[in-house]
């Protein structure tokens, strides 16, 4: 089989062999602290015998989105061109299906995605209008166990490939408090595989107590002195220095990360096109990045083999107690209006709100000068990216990370989209928590509903439009 799944990294352009057992960090990532290097997946339809067959999956009626998508992932494909039949690969994810199972009280399945007539009619939008994807039930409680169960897919499909290069159960490690170390310690339990969380000293109690029920080493990581930037994060990079495995939802560590995360935007489309609908907008909560980016990266390869003709303007959602994101889009969008200026002569209108800067750029500027420039910030990160200055707060704690580790690939979504970066306040977070409690029956927290808050404001914008179709992520159970 023709391998048509490449990992290549964004900043580099490093590709990364087939055979490589642990292809998670570009290996000149270490060389120079200014590049971006994250690695992407690419997928080259052509390389395979039939291509249509990748459509195939989005009318499947399979419980299970790792055996309804699996086609789909990174790690299928390369088995499949490393000689592992069908048959083999989708025992082995029914095999890890029935572990988490066993770990957590059920396994991986397709979770909602339906209109939420009740909120809407409360927003003053129109019956069918709004659709809610609920990601509460999923295992864990989040959609973060889904992007581990992607890297526990390839760990162990790694074993079975190439037994003498991959150690028996790695050492793992992740920095997180909250859903992303659920998720990664049950996955890691159900196969056995040890686990280190470094979490900050103010982590949840409840949460650490289950952490440390389901075997995990926990980690507590204060801050000190003048060193800038999430201590967690920094203890994590000294682990993984010292020869763990990155089992964590920052795709800088682990380009892997975004494979299962894919899974939940390809059932939003699937469910979209038994109603003949399409996303006009889509709002997407933004911590460190992965859920947005594996999200963007899934949405344009569903279009890439046609079950989708066109992408909705992705906006992002950060609190306005740590918005990295918003002025590392800022940065590029004003290099872009410039050089779009200086080549073509044309003068764009007065351009004070973001939502018209997105759609100018979207409509009018190429989208190669956007790659040109996309790739000028792969390789000037510090002048896009760097650490939030003050200590972050906000009642939406999981979206508090300093910096948005994904930032490149959510940038680009944004701007070949006609997206925006979302800040919100206190006040419009405690809101849309409240009324996805009061409207919804779906039980999330306030750094789950943080995307519908984004939803808020670019209703109060004027954003949104008569006949519209609007999709929010409610990603996090209340605990």
């Amino acid at each position: 089989m023709n391998l048509a799944s490449t990992l290549v990294c964004q900043g580099c352009g490093h590709s990364v062999p087939p055979d490589e057992p642990y292809p998670f960090r570009c290996p000149q990532a270490d060389l120079d602290d200014d590049i971006d290097h994250v690695l992407r997946r690419i997928l080259d339809t052509s390389a395979l015998d039939s291509p249509a067959e990748l459509s195939r999956p989005f009318s499947s009626d399979l419980r299970s989105p790792f055996l309804r998508y699996g086609r789909l992932l990174h790690s299928y494909q390369t088995a499949r061109h490393m000689g592992l039949d069908d048959t083999s690969f989708a025992k082995l994810v029914t095999r890890l299906d029935a572990a988490v199972a066993q770990t957590d009280g059920h396994g991986f399945r397709v979770t909602p995605f339906a209109p939420a007539d009740k909120l809407a009619q409360a927003l003053d939008l129109e019956p069918g209008g709004l659709w809610i994807k609920d990601e509460t039930g999923n295992v864990s409680g989040s959609h973060k166990a889904r992007h581990l169960m992607g890297l526990m897919l390839w760990l162990e499909m790694s074993r079975q490939l190439w037994p003498e290069k991959v150690e028996t159960a790695p050492r793992l490690a992740i920095a997180s408090c909250g859903n992303a170390a659920l998720g990664a310690a049950v996955v890691a339990r159900a196969m056995n595989y040890p686990l280190d969380v470094y979490v900050p000293t103010w982590a949840d109690t409840a949460v650490t107590e289950r952490l440390a029920g389901l075997g995990a080493t926990l980690v507590a990581c204060p801050r000190e002195g003048s060193i800038t930037g999430d201590p967690c994060y920094h203890r994590f990079r000294e682990a993984v220095g010292q020869g763990a495995l990155p089992f964590t939802c920052q795709g800088t560590e682990n380009g892997l990360v975004i494979e299962g995360g894919k899974t939940l935007v390809w059932e939003m489309v699937s469910s979209l096109m038994v109603e003949e609908r399409e996303l006009d907008h889509l709002c997407i909560q933004v911590g460190g990045g992965a859920l947005a980016s594996a999200c963007i990266q899934g949405l344009f390869e569903a279009r890439s083999v046609g079950v989708l003709e066109r992408l909705p303007a992705i906006h992002t959602v950060q609190s306005s107690g740590a918005s990295p994101l918003h002025r590392a889009w800022e940065a590029l969008m004003e290099r872009a209006l410039v050089r779009h200026q200086r080549e073509t002569r044309e003068m764009p209108p007065h351009l004070g709100d973001d939502v018209e800067r997105a759609e100018f750029v979207r409509d009018r500027v190429s989208p190669a000068l956007i790659q040109d420039e996309l790739h000028y910030a792969a390789t000037h990160r510090s002048e896009f990216m760097w650490p939030w200055e003050e200590e972050p707060t906000s009642i939406a704690t999981g979206i508090l990370d300093d910096e948005t580790y994904d930032w490149l690939s959510v940038v680009e979504g944004m701007l070949l989209t006609g997206g925006v970066p979302l800040v919100v306040d206190e006040k419009t977070l405690t809101r849309a928590h409240g009324l996805s409690r009061e409207y919804t029956s779906v039980a999330a927290d306030p750094t789950g509903t943080s995307g519908l808050a984004g939803l808020l404001e670019l209703h109060r914008r004027g954003t949104i439009q008569p006949g519209e179709t609007l999709g929010v992520l409610l990603t996090g159970v209340e605990r």
